[in-house]
């Protein structure tokens, strides 16, 4: 079987390990019988670990209770850039190998639910743990919006990010992000009423700017250059605008100069949002990616300005209401 599952931008300012959001980067795996592990990789992260310590392999041998598979992972997700590249990996790999529940697989993974939630449901999407088990809400979401991703060639890991955090956060400050986020929901369902404040933070985003110092001039280069909001992108050091879809752009190109200014070596992504999430390919046959083509097979060319539509076919997507498969 094979298996896609998207990128995703986590906290998105207020909501942290809370909100998710899906993007249009995909990680891909292939998971097939074989007489020994086989683990093969392309794209981002080629060459890692091509070995049994790979993610997609762990989770697939878990999965399958056997070690006797052929596993391939292609990827144009950024690792450990704050675009949840293992949820999205740990998602695919659990559901090319048979996974009933791929989302439960994935967060157990993560360790959290946000990423995972976001790729496996598509679009905006609230995450918790309820009674031992991952409730994932999809959130209303205004599809003019798109995305603005800086990524500095700057692995950070989500351990080392939370390790910077308070243990405790004081009432004012709990109250303030509520309330950030209360405005934050309700712009992204409709852009008209996204304001700057929304991703506004007090748990985490200043806590972590010592480990990427250039952040805060950075999202602050965002803001001008056209951006309706800013915010770091999970754990980072990715850093995320969000805009309307006339000024992605004019907002791309004013973060590319800003990447230059500030002499930080990265590369700027224009994504849309993804309203699919995981798609299962059963029997290998179904076209993934209709009339984009992956990024891995784009080695060296530019990236393009304006991001494709998001592909659809005749795959299987993952209901998010009882995670149950249904056809497309």
């Amino acid at each position: 079987m094979r298996a896609r599952a998207p990128a995703s931008s986590a906290n998105l300012g207020p909501g942290f390990d809370t909100l998710a959001l899906a993007l249009d980067r995909y990680v891909e795996v292939e998971v097939e019988p074989a007489s020994r592990l086989v683990v093969r990789s392309e794209g981002e992260g080629a060459g890692l670990a091509d070995d049994p310590s790979h993610l997609a392999a762990r989770v697939a041998i878990d999965v399958a209770g056997t070690d006797r598979l052929a596993i391939t992972v292609r990827s144009e997700i950024p690792v450990g850039r704050g675009l949840g590249s293992s949820a999205a990996l740990a998602a695919a790999a659990a559901a090319a190998a048979g996974a009933k529940d791929p989302l439960a697989v994935a967060t157990h993974m993560d360790g959290h639910p946000d990423n995972a939630a976001a790729s496996v449901v598509g679009g905006l999407v609230a995450s918790a743990m309820v009674r031992g088990s991952v409730r994932a809400v999809r959130l209303p979401l205004d599809v003019s919006l798109v995305f603005v991703v800086i990524v500095p060639d700057l692995v950070l890991s989500t351990s080392r990010a939370r390790q910077v955090l308070p243990v405790e956060v004081s009432r004012e400050n709990a109250a303030f992000n509520l309330s950030r986020l209360a405005l934050l929901i309700a712009g992204l369902g409709d852009s008209r009423l996204l304001v700057g404040e929304a991703t506004e933070d007090r748990i985490h985003q200043d806590y972590r700017s010592p480990l990427f110092p250039a952040a805060p001039k950075l999202l602050s280069r965002l803001a001008a250059g056209g951006a309706l909001a800013v915010c770091w992108s999970g754990a980072g050091p990715s850093l995320l605008g969000i805009c309307r879809g006339t000024d992605g752009e004019k907002v791309r190109k004013a973060a590319q100069a800003a990447l230059a200014e500030a002499d930080v070596p990265g590369s700027v992504l224009l994504l849309r949002p993804d309203l699919h999430g995981l798609v299962v390919d059963r029997d290998g046959s179904a076209d993934l990616w209709g009339d984009r083509r992956p990024t891995w097979e784009r080695a060296g060319e530019e990236e393009p300005g304006a991001p494709g539509p998001v592909p659809g076919g005749g795959s299987q997507f993952y209901d998010f209401d009882g995670g149950r498969q249904g056809g497309r």
